[in-house]
């Protein structure tokens, strides 16, 4: 069945326009910025949030490292009773015994335990009943294996640089999500914009198959002309509808991305730059050593291999330790008079020594620090590894950007060609030196020339992108600032 003039000239307007068949006008809309889109990101995306307990996690641990400083209270009572034939009577006695104690410790930074203990008893046999009480401070201090802040604080400061790590990791998810948006953000401007280039091909192809339609009623053309138009906005039929497709499907992924209403229509509110983005290689790559977070990151397992290491050296030494004592004492058949010599250093006693051990042939720390050493290499030659790679992105991405703002200019070009080389066929066809065929093949070349245009400028600005990815400032350039307080309020919230 034909379609009149009046027909196809209703439908191209309302193709062109968006109402027929897309249904956008009646979602919600949100006419969403790229600093919003980027800060709903950081605020809502959940695999970030997942990240985010990784610090927090490893605050905890440095909490629980802390605890080795954390005094330990002691308490203790027994009794005990003996019974066995005296040596001078050869008769059975009895020996009863109870003791009670308390006492306190606590571990110094330089490895010496300091220990204060209080004790009281009493013994009841068949001769004689007596009390004692005794107060005594002791004192345990390496000397060599163990010896030193380092060695005893170890647990701490790997922690405290795994936390600084984990904090790079997730910088680095916060990087490429941020990235990831800025590239998703742009997508959907350029299949929106595809989405207008079609429907305006439509347009014209609608209002070429009138002109057409007249022209063969009029007997200027060939019935044959007729099917080549109509096959061709066909075809652009099918390529708005696919179109339509793609721009939903992009929304639903900024839609998931960002956590908004599945109904939201997103409008672009910021198009891509087209401002020329000038970067010095020099200033890049010492931007790229200094802020990526994977060499951040991997910085810190160079530091926790290296403290690591240093203290398994210090194992391999033997274990001398200094113990000494100094204590008071009270012995009495009243058990207040007992207490009375003992506050009065009635009985005073102390005591000193050395205890050393040394596993002959000691392959257990001989060999956990050959391995430390080991692990200590592999890691500054990752680290090595690492900032090779980072160089080389750099010195690509800066290339990059510089290629892709000039297919800027050339797309440019190209798209106003095709517009010449389009009106100039029109033209032509008015008088009878193009078919209808050469005007939709011109008309085809415009529209591949806009598609170039429009994909030329994302592709700009997505190597702006991937630049400040590389170079570990993307987080900066979009005024995100993360410290490593940013997710104790997870650790807060539950202690």
């Amino acid at each position: 069945m034909k379609r009149t003039a009046k027909t196809t000239a209703a439908a191209a307007l309302c193709l062109l326009f968006g109402v027929a068949a897309s249904g956008f006008a009646q979602e919600p809309t949100v006419n969403l910025t790229l600093k919003d889109a980027i800060r709903l990101g950081f605020e809502r995306n959940l695999d970030l949030k997942v990240e985010l307990y990784n610090p927090a996690m490893a605050e905890a641990d440095i909490r629980r490292s802390l605890g080795i400083y954390d005094p330990l209270l002691t308490l203790g009572a027994d009794y005990n009773r003996t019974n066995s034939n005296s040596t001078l009577t050869f008769r059975p006695q009895a020996i009863d015994q109870a003791t009670v104690n308390a006492g306190v410790s606590q571990l110094l930074p330089t490895g010496t335990i300091v220990g204060l203990t209080g004790e009281s008893g009493w013994v009841d046999s068949s001769f004689n009943r007596y009390y004692s009480n005794g107060v005594s401070l002791t004192l345990n201090q390496p000397l060599l294996r163990n010896f030193g802040q380092e060695a005893t604080e170890l647990n701490i400061n790997v922690s405290r640089v795994a936390k600084e790590e984990s904090i790079e990791r997730f910088k680095t998810r916060l990087s490429d999500t941020v990235a990831q948006i800025r590239s998703d953000y742009f997508k959907l401007y350029n299949l929106r914009e595809v989405l207008v280039v079609k429907r305006t091909s439509l347009a014209l192809a609608q209002r070429i198959l009138a002109d057409t339609q007249g022209r063969v009623k009029a007997g200027v053309l060939p019935a044959m002309e007729i099917l080549n138009a109509e096959f061709q906005v066909a075809t652009r039929e099918k390529e708005v509808i696919d179109a339509e497709r793609g721009v939903r499907d992009q929304m639903d992924v900024l839609r998931t991305t960002l956590q908004l209403d599945p109904g939201t229509e997103i409008l672009i509110a910021d198009p891509p730059t087209r401002d020329l983005y000038q970067v010095a290689e020099d200033a890049a790559l010492t931007t790229a050593l200094v802020n990526r977070p994977e060499i951040v990151q991997q910085r810190a397992v160079v530091r926790i291999n290296d403290l690591q290491q240093r203290v398994a050296r210090n194992q391999t030494l033997p274990d001398l330790s200094l113990n000494a004592n100094v204590g008071v004492g009270g012995f009495d058949p009243r058990f207040l008079r007992g207490l009375e010599k003992t506050a009065t250093l009635g009985d005073p006693s102390w005591g000193i020594g050395l205890q050393f051990s040394y596993p002959l042939g000691n392959r257990a720390a001989e060999n956990s620090y050959i391995r430390s050493k080991l692990s200590l290499e592999q890691a500054t030659a990752q680290l090595q590894s690492l900032e090779v790679g980072v160089t080389r992105d750099v010195k690509a991405a800066i290339r990059q950007v510089a290629a892709n703002y000039k297919q800027i200019e050339v797309t440019n070009r190209g798209r106003a060609y095709a517009e010449d080389r389009l009106r100039a066929f029109e033209k032509r066809q008015a008088v009878g030196l193009a078919t209808t065929k050469d005007v939709f093949d011109v008309e085809n070349d415009l529209v591949t020339a806009k598609g170039n245009e429009i994909q030329a400028l994302v592709d700009y600005n997505n190597s702006i992108t991937q630049l400040w990815r590389v170079t570990g400032e993307i987080l900066e350039r979009q005024g995100i600032r993360v410290t490593d307080k940013q997710a104790d309020p997870l650790y807060d919230r539950l202690k």
